[in-house]
């Protein structure tokens, strides 16, 4: 009785872990569904540093103002183009805040500004891209490193800190990676945001009915030979 027992909750267990990943994918799907479509809407104004939200995340949005080129950031990338940098630059919008701007990758012998001096505008200018939530702490198995000025992740608080950008004005707790509108001189190149989500679940669910499938089947065995070993008796 013991193992019947046992069986039953396994299975239990097991049905209850499927419906919760059945769960999950719907959520994943709609989730994913949702991401789309802000990806492909029409840009809109950027919020403001205290209006926004996780559903803003991967939401096409424009900026206008001028960049603060003396204070750029590199933060390490791997992209399509092969290994490199990401270059965040402060944007002071016209309403008076700043956005961090991710204008895009340099391979690391662009990784000078003298390197890729065309690129480094600071007239006023409109542009857009998609709105990403900050990054922090740092990469995989790499932390940030502020005092050495060495980025794994774009870590917004941090990198106006040690930029000074919070003395100045209010800095967005977001960052915006810029699309890929052609740059003077070709870099950064803009425009190589992944969009990602990894979506097992359906794999997951089925597993857990699977497993739970076992257990009823191991019980019926169980079962079959009790009732038999009660009969020979």
């Amino acid at each position: 009785m013991l193992l019947l027992a046992l069986c039953a909750g396994l299975a239990v267990l097991f049905a209850g872990l499927g419906v919760w990943q059945v769960k999950r994918l719907f959520w994943k799907l709609d989730l994913i569904a949702r991401v789309e479509a802000r990806i492909h809407a029409e840009p809109v104004e950027a919020p403001e540093p205290d209006a926004v939200s996780t559903e803003d995340e991967y939401r096409a949005v424009s900026l206008t103002g001028h960049f603060l080129n003396d204070r750029e950031t590199l933060v390490q990338a791997v992209t399509t183009l092969g290994g490199g940098y990401w270059v965040l630059t402060p944007f002071v919008t016209r309403s008076g805040f700043i956005v961090l701007v991710n204008r895009g990758f340099v391979p690391p012998e662009r990784r000078a500004p003298e390197n890729r001096p065309q690129g480094q505008t600071d007239e006023n200018t409109i542009l857009t891209g998609l709105l990403r939530l900050s990054e922090p702490e740092g990469g995989f198995l790499r932390s940030n490193d502020p005092a050495a000025d060495r980025w794994y992740s774009r870590d917004v608080a941090a990198i106006a800190r040690v930029r000074g950008l919070e003395k100045r004005v209010v800095v967005a707790p977001y960052f915006v990676d810029a699309d890929a509108a052609p740059v003077p001189g070709g870099f950064p190149v803009g425009g190589l945001t992944v969009v990602r989500f990894t979506n097992n679940h359906l794999v997951y669910a089925l597993t857990w009915f699977a497993l739970a499938a076992m257990c009823v089947g191991a019980g019926v065995l169980l079962w079959r030979h009790k009732e038999g070993s009660g009969r020979r008796r």
